[in-house]
């Protein structure tokens, strides 16, 4: 049985964090996953200007679930003043938990500006983030924490001075997804980048990447030390991993191979969920994006994902789903394999020019949007 994650003052049982994805973990796939097993689940990625600004993109996405007590929120910056008043509005004004500062999304449009991924290259500037966000957040006694990847590219790895930074900065924890930003997606994570890491700091590592099955998971936390998992791609159209995840870190052999039945059962309260937290138009149009990973590996003809990728009611949705093989098998030959994005590897990382010249960056003027960025 694997000992609790504990940030701070907040104590997580099972030590698995649903990783933010932009557009995916809204309130209504958070109470999804919650209902299948314990964890962390962070709400989707927000800007720390859009938050202080009051920007309507953003408290749109700023959602939680009635039943949400815990709540965890992944902030985005690259101002170490506008980071620091959103995490005390956060504290504050929504009652949060547990604040996420992302520093690993590997989206051309956030890292050009200096952001995600590529902002921990200015050691210095990161350190002011983090410092300030930390003292913001302190009054209220909610951890923060910090997510990055190894480094821009081989050539340029940040991960070890990252963690050292966030551990003099008085973050609670930090979580590595091991590749690089030029990876992105692609590629094989490397763990034993995150191994290095564990041995490195003193605060607690979670590890990220290549995270498909539960016994994945196990199996990370064995190899590198790392004390907790964060799971993103590898819960697409399957929820009921976290059932898996709690199962195994309790010491349990339990591995969910539903029927397409409890598959269409899942699907049909994922939409309900997202009607109720949405409205029934939008929620089964954000339903919609969720359907090809559902039924990955399935039988289901191209008609009728056809049909369900365009579905508009809830009714609709019903009629669709009960022409579906109940008793059709789980395709077994998908487990174990990526899902969601991966594509290939950049040839460069798109960053502000001459980014690469100093590691200070306390002179930049980076712009941050006040909108939302995606990736995570």
């Amino acid at each position: 049985m694997t000992a609790p994650l504990r940030l701070g003052s907040l104590t997580v049982d099972t030590p698995v964090v649903l990783a933010p994805m932009a557009g995916i973990t809204n309130a209504a796939y958070r109470r999804l996953c919650a209902e299948q097993g314990a964890g962390l689940y962070v709400c989707e990625m927000i800007t720390s200007r859009g938050l202080v600004e009051g920007d309507a993109h953003t408290m749109d996405m700023l959602v939680f679930d009635e039943l949400e007590t815990v709540r965890s929120v992944q902030l985005y910056g690259t101002d170490p003043v506008y980071v620091a008043k959103a995490a005390e509005i956060l504290c504050g004004d929504f009652g949060v938990a547990h604040i996420d500062l992302n520093f690993g999304c590997p989206v051309p449009k956030v890292t050009r500006k200096g952001g995600g991924g590529a902002l921990p290259w200015k050691r210095t500037l990161l350190g002011q983030i983090l410092e300030q966000a930390v003292a913001a957040a302190a009054p209220y006694d909610v951890p923060v924490t910090i997510k990055t990847r190894k480094g821009l590219d081989d050539d340029h790895l940040t991960y070890l001075d990252a963690g050292r930074i966030a551990q003099e900065s008085g973050c609670a924890a930090i979580a590595l997804h091991g590749r690089t930003v030029a990876q992105a997606y692609s590629g094989q994570a490397d763990w034993e980048a995150i191994a290095r890491l564990v041995d490195h700091v003193d605060i607690p590592v979670l590890g990220n990447g290549d995270i498909w099955e539960a016994r994945d998971a196990l199996r990370m936390v064995e190899q590198t030390g790392a004390a907790g998992v964060v799971v993103g791609r590898g819960c697409l159209g399957r929820p009921w991993l976290f059932r898996d995840l709690a199962a195994a870190f309790a010491g349990e052999e339990v591995s969910t191979l539903p029927v397409l039945g409890e598959v269409v059962t899942m699907m049909r309260r994922h939409a309900e969920l997202l009607c109720q937290h949405m409205g029934e138009e939008r929620g089964c149009k954000e339903f919609r994006k969720h359907v090809s990973w559902y039924l990955k590996g399935f039988a289901a003809g191209g008609t009728m994902r056809r049909s369900l990728g365009l579905v508009s009611t809830l009714a609709d949705l019903d009629v669709l789903l009960a022409d579906l093989d109940p008793d059709e098998p789980f395709p077994v030959a998908e487990l174990g394999t990526p899902r969601g994005r991966q594509g290939s590897p950049r040839e460069r990382v798109v960053l502000p020019e001459g980014w690469l010249d100093d590691t200070d960056g306390t002179a930049c003027v980076l712009r941050e949007d006040s909108g939302e960025t995606s990736g995570g």
